[in-house]
């Protein structure tokens, strides 16, 4: 008579295991409080696969199992199984079984607005000089740091949005500093009074952002959903939501957005489909001719306003990264598959052709001049060498060998030397130096060695360079940039980025924009 009895629990029992195993109830569980529902996001970040497409499995598991130091993600090692961790795991990495949407409404209700722009100082709040901070962004807990870059002391310490991506961005006077989260979020922060002044979320994953010449507008760009997303600099307020289509209606994730600021527009690459977009902020632009036109000069064919529309340049290859040459008139482009090409911006054609074989990191690439001639130099992420290009004659000029590829490659107007880094190869915990003159490695640095050094920016007037070295923890050295000797170190956790205010809102040609 025990044996139905019997049966009957084991196959409860088998049932609850059963239940256990299955991934989607596992997050319904233990994470959609916080992650939220489709995996989108609440209180903590989203765990899309765009989402998480930066982190390693091993990392995935790590935090499932041990949580995330100084925020509110506890570990499950001790309520969750190896096997279902392993599970939950894989299943965050597969795209959900239905396309998350994020509209305008979704936006709206997102928006968060601290402070009124209106009512802040005019002045700083403190001693340092406001054009020679740095912003730094620490990936390992996902913190912001203001330092002064005279004194080398950190003045602000604040908690960001999860992974930070495609480097913050400045308002033209370098009081505003702008960020852009993977999962979404533009933040504004006052570099001033050091607080936060708005936040909104544009998408579920976000490729970067810019800022307009006029300090009007930010533009951001998605990968899900794939829209551009304009806002009103006061106060972050959505204005216009652009679907990124091409011409034959497919969608496009987006590849990058920059602020083009002396042709005072937005340039866009997208990630899955042949056009480069120009997005005029002159409200005067001149209209746009979609479709087929018999003669421009009468105004014939129907036209849509040039001002804050897409005015698009066909390609002949999709668009990983690009680079303008100092006048803005030109894109120097490049594709995955190592294909690259420049383009007229006026014209809205290809002027020349640029052997550019591997993987050009373009976006990184720095400019100088060279016996009359205007160069550009980037690193290359998929073998260890920085090409340089003549910018007047569209020619390389030469290959400067390095010992692995390197993902960062910076410099000032105010020193002969370049630094790249080899951060993708064995030799990640070295430096190299090139003089921009003779175009040779002339001096190796390994400040921190087995560790990551990378990222190299300058204070404002070039006397000093500032290194991460990205590990949890990691720490931000300062080196003087004449002797290359190390000057201070500052604790930091895992400092992926360090941004200069007077660099980055003059446009200097050492880094990048």
């Amino acid at each position: 008579m025990m044996l139905p009895k019997l049966s009957a629990a084991i196959l409860l029992l088998l049932s609850l295991q059963s239940l256990a195993a299955d991934p989607a109830t596992l997050y319904q569980q233990h994470c959609l409080t916080c992650h939220g529902n489709q995996r989108m996001g609440s209180m903590a970040p989203a765990l899309l696969p765009q989402s998480l497409e930066r982190l390693k499995p091993g990392e995935i598991l790590s935090v499932i199992r041990q949580g995330r130091p100084a925020t509110q993600m506890q570990g499950f090692a001790d309520r969750l199984s190896a096997e279902d961790i392993q599970l939950l795991a894989n299943w965050l990495r597969q795209a959900p079984s239905e396309v998350p949407q994020w509209r305008e409404q979704d936006m709206n209700a997102s928006r968060v607005q601290y402070l009124d722009p209106a009512t802040l100082p005019t002045r700083p709040g403190y001693r340092a000089d406001p054009h020679n901070l740095f912003v730094v962004v620490e990936a390992g807990d996902h913190h912001v740091s203001v330092l002064d870059g005279d004194r080398f002391e950190p003045i602000a310490r604040f908690q960001s949005r999860f992974a930070l991506h495609g480097g913050p961005k400045f308002s033209p006077d370098g009081r505003f500093v702008y960020f852009a989260s993977r999962d979404g979020w533009v933040s504004q922060y006052d570099l001033y009074t050091l607080q936060m002044v708005a936040e909104i979320r544009v998408g579920l994953n976000t490729r970067n952002l810019a800022v307009s010449s006029d300090g009007r507008w930010v533009l951001a760009g998605n990968t899900l959903p794939e829209t551009l997303v304009l806002l009103d600099t006061n106060g972050l307020k959505p204005v216009k939501t652009i679907p990124v289509k091409d011409r034959s209606g497919k969608l496009s994730r987006v590849s990058a957005v920059y602020d083009a600021a002396p042709r005072r527009s937005f340039v866009v690459a997208l990630k899955d489909a042949s056009e480069l977009w120009e997005i005029s902020y002159r409200e005067d632009a001149e209209p746009i001719y979609p479709g087929y036109v018999h003669d421009y000069k009468m105004g014939e064919g129907l036209a849509i306003p040039g001002y804050l529309n897409p005015r698009v340049t066909p390609l002949d290859m999709v668009l990983d990264d690009f680079f303008f040459d100092t006048r803005y008139q030109h894109v120097m482009a490049a594709s995955r598959d190592g294909s690259a090409q420049v383009i007229n911006l006026d014209s809205r054609s290809k002027v020349a052709t640029l052997p550019l074989d591997g993987m050009p990191h373009l976006g990184s690439g720095i400019t100088f001049e060279q016996d009359g001639h205007h160069l550009m130099a980037s690193p290359n992420l998929n073998s260890g060498r920085v090409t340089v290009i003549d910018m007047d004659r569209w020619q390389v000029v030469k290959q400067i060998t390095t010992p692995g590829p390197g993902f960062f490659l910076r410099s000032h107007e105010q020193t002969p030397y370049a630094w790249v880094d080899a951060m993708m190869s064995p030799r990640k915990d070295t430096l190299f130096i090139i003089d921009k003159r003779t175009l040779q490695v002339v001096r190796e640095l390994t400040l921190r060695p087995g560790k990551t050094n990378a990222h190299v920016e300058f204070t404002r007037d070039g006397r000093y360079a500032l290194v991460s070295i990205m590990e949890s923890p990691g720490e931000l050295i300062v080196v003087d940039a004449r002797t290359l000797q190390e000057v201070k170190s500052l604790p930091m956790m895992k400092p992926i980025g360090k941004y200069n205010v007077y660099n980055k809102v003059n446009r200097s040609e050492g880094t990048s924009h």
